[in-house]
């Protein structure tokens, strides 16, 4: 077995606050199970602030990728990929500190990468993978960060609420949105997609070999290819490829769509 079938395959977990992120991690892990995944979450690497006042950290946006030390986690991929155990840091979001405690994360064969910047910055994106980007509307996120921030951090409706229209909202348009062009698979209605993810290991091989299904399934005339055994986590069940746009059907026959990569390098199975 050569190096780079031994190094992790990361896997890219991003999409609006409040879209359903966790519930297409959690799918993945049990579809994965009993095989041990790795999940490194993108805010665990929030800058530490703890030389400002409470009240100045509280006022700080928390949705600009400038607050995030993505380099630390870029340096964590690095040595994942290495075969090294890494230790990502633990940050407590009701003092808005980083603690002293640290999680160790060892280098599975699958680890997955969440956070709602992470396509949005490409060192990040050359790392990885697969690239799956979680799409939800605008209220729906709104009402599931509400109730997270009330029930899991201590917040008031107030905060909240301001948060969401002076920073969370503007750095979505700026930033998270743009970044879906950068997906492989746009994934909606994420509390109903069923993961039958034993079926990743036929993702295409890595070194830029086309994977056996996939040749076989290639279409002649007007530039149209069926990709058939392109399915991952049970999200697609097939797809046409079109001038750089992917569309697709789910199990649940809602459509997805997905403009693919502009670097052939990362797409090799569509070349």
């Amino acid at each position: 077995m050569s190096r780079a079938d031994q190094q992790p395959f990361f896997v890219g977990v991003a999409g609006g606050s409040g879209s359903g992120k966790t519930t297409v991690v959690e799918r993945i892990i049990a579809g994965l199970a009993p095989r041990p995944v790795t999940v490194i979450h993108h805010d665990s690497y929030y800058r530490d602030f703890g030389h400002l006042s409470l009240e100045e950290r509280a006022a700080i946006n928390y949705d600009h990728p400038d607050v995030l030390e993505t380099g630390l986690l870029i340096e964590h991929l690095d040595l994942l990929k290495d075969g090294e155990l890494v230790e990502i840091p633990i940050y407590d979001y009701t003092t808005h500190l980083r603690t002293d405690r640290k999680r160790p994360a060892t280098p599975t064969a699958v680890v997955i990468v969440d956070g709602i910047l992470i396509l949005a910055e490409p060192e990040i994106r050359r790392r990885l993978d697969m690239k799956i980007f979680v799409d939800a509307d605008s209220d729906v996120r709104f009402i599931r960060r509400l109730r997270r921030d009330l029930e899991d951090r201590g917040r008031t409706v107030d905060s909240v609420v301001k948060q969401y229209a002076d920073t969370v909202r503007p750095m979505h348009l700026e930033f998270v949105e743009p970044s879906k062009r950068y997906a492989d698979v746009i994934v909606r209605r994420a509390q109903q997609a069923l993961c039958g993810c034993d079926r990743a290991r036929r993702w295409p091989q890595r070194g830029g070999r086309r994977h056996a299904d996939h040749q076989a399934s290639r279409s002649a005339g007007s530039g149209l290819r069926k990709v058939v055994r392109l399915t991952w986590c049970g999200l697609i069940t097939g797809e046409v490829v079109r001038g750089g746009m992917r569309l697709a059907s789910t199990p649940y026959g809602s459509a997805v769509g997905a403009q693919l990569d502009p670097d052939p390098k990362r797409r090799p199975w569509l070349s």
